[in-house]
């Protein structure tokens, strides 16, 4: 404003004296003296710690927080740095500024990290000062770990997880939850079973802690049960072993039911024959002739209690010659669907018989003439179900498609490396699941499942999907794949994970 009315102005200017100590010339402070004469006079880190000593459990990888707690934290990460700074006494007499890992040899049982702190000194002056604080390892195993080394069978509670049904595709779902949401950490020993999954924990709240978070992701239910080990009379002491047994439910995601007729009429006459198209910690089934759907939760599917009249495993492929729209594009439980009328043949059919299929059907925004879909064949099917013959006079539609099929395109990609992977339990396998029928089984249903993802984004919104670093993609393999096979997209992996040789090796990654 001076400026512009002409007027003349001042610049003031921070005068400089000399350093009582050294003479340069520097800016003035409290103290009159500069920084390094400062730090010569000065030890603003004596009576902080130089040298600690960390206990360190080599088997799970966690750091003891005295007195009891034990911490799993990675090498140079920040529940690590943060670990590290809390054990420091004494620091509460500095102001902490920054903090940092100086890179060490991982075999050298030392960790060594910078720290800056800043102190007020000789009349009001700030002094800053950076120093490294050095870290000793010792290896001790914690009590589980201790327990687990001494004796393998020493559990306390076990969980024993179960799904009576031919196929193991939930559990595969069920153990990436697990590893997201990290479940499974207290747990000191993991076996793969015929129809399930047994978990071993040396605490019976632990276990009570993991049989919640299974009722909170899948539909279930359990019962508990325990047996007296020992018994000491003069203390009043028990030692019991306790046992979860979890049963969830039957229904799979696009299975068939044929609701019972009390089930039917509680949701207005719905179905009876429904698909079911999500499961997490309730049922979405969805009647795929008039698009209306509903949700049951675990407490209102075990009063009732039905079964799949047609599970996934049953499904056959259709090729589609035509479709007819009839309604518009809805969206239902964050899923598009639209009614259409199709005229759908065999695969298997083609140069032995013309057999058309007219059907109706929910999957109108994704079918075009010359698509395949995959269906439930009720035409050629001999359904024994006692559901069924409930309902008098009701007529069996010939065919029911589920979904689109991609078989045409996934031939094309067999055998090539996926850009992405998923991550695994460690877990035992049972002597009685062992050969070479079962791993092939789970191999092509762990296949199937990788599929599923890739197919439905809404299955792979809740489990975490890592980036395959040997991975290379080929500009020819992407032209000869095509556009329409479904895949992944790289904004879904996770990119800032870095996996080291030795996790690669504890945590095994499957394709």
């Amino acid at each position: 404003m001076a400026q512009d009315t002409g007027m003349f102005t001042v610049h003031h200017t921070i005068g400089n004296v000399l350093c009582c100590k050294c003479g340069i010339s520097m800016q003035p402070n409290a103290a009159n003296m500069c920084a390094n004469c400062l730090r010569s006079e000065i030890d603003i880190t004596e009576g902080l710690q130089k040298h600690v000593i960390i206990c360190h459990c080599p088997e799970c990888d966690s750091y003891l927080q005295p007195p009891r707690t034990w911490i799993k934290a990675q090498l140079e990460s920040k529940e690590l740095l943060t670990f590290c700074v809390k054990r420091l006494k004494n620091l509460n007499k500095v102001r902490l500024v920054q903090a940092e890992f100086i890179w060490t040899e991982p075999h050298s049982k030392r960790i060594k990290v910078k720290l800056k702190v800043q102190k007020e000194v000789l009349h009001g002056a700030i002094l800053e000062q950076a120093y490294t604080v050095e870290f000793v390892i010792q290896d001790q195993m914690c009590e589980a770990c201790t327990r687990v080394q001494a004796n393998p069978d020493q559990w306390v509670a076990a969980v024993q997880l179960r799904q009576h049904v031919t196929h193991r595709r939930t559990f595969f779902y069920l153990e990436q939850l697990i590893l997201k949401h990290d479940a499974a950490s207290r747990a000191i020993m993991i076996k793969q079973m015929d129809q399930g999954i047994d978990m071993f924990f040396s605490n019976r709240s632990h276990a009570v802690k993991f049989v919640e978070f299974i009722g909170k992701v899948v539909p279930s239910r359990s019962r508990n049960d325990k047996q007296l080990v020992s018994h000491d009379i003069k203390s009043n002491n028990y030692h019991y072993k306790y046992t979860f047994s979890v049963e969830i439910s039957p229904v799979c995601r696009e299975d068939l039911i044929c609701l019972p007729p009390k089930v039917s009429n509680s949701l207005g006459n719905l179905g009876p024959l429904v698909i079911c198209t999500k499961v997490s910690n309730h049922i979405a089934l969805l009647d795929p002739f008039t698009l209306r759907n509903c949700f049951l939760d675990a407490e209102q599917y075990w009063r009732a209690s039905f079964k799949s009249l047609l599970s996934s495993r049953l499904l056959v492929e259709y090729i589609v010659l035509d479709v007819e729209a009839v309604s518009s594009e809805v969206n239902i439980g964050g899923s598009k669907y639209a009614l259409a009328d199709a005229q759908v043949a065999r695969i298997s059919d083609f140069g032995k018989n013309d057999t058309i299929f007219n059907v109706r059907t929910h999957l109108g925004h994704l079918l075009n003439p010359g698509d395949y879909a995959l269906g439930y064949d009720l035409y050629a099917t001999n359904s024994n179900d006692s559901e069924l013959d409930k309902y008098k006079g009701f007529v069996l539609p010939d065919v029911i498609l589920v979904k689109k099929s991609y078989e045409e395109k996934w031939q094309k990609k067999r055998g090539k490396p996926r850009s992405w992977k998923l991550k695994s339990l460690n877990m035992e396998i049972d002597d009685n699941v062992k050969g070479r029928d079962h791993e092939e089984k789970m191999n092509s249903e762990y296949e199937q499942f990788l599929r599923d993802l890739e197919e439905n984004p809404d299955l792979r919104f809740n489990i975490s999907l890592y980036r395959n670093k040997e991975y290379q993609p080929s500009e020819m393999a992407s032209v000869t794949d095509g556009d329409d096979a479904p895949s992944v997209p790289l904004e879904e992996l996770l990119a800032d994970l870095d996996l080291s040789e030795a996790e690669d090796d504890n945590d095994s990654m499957r394709e």
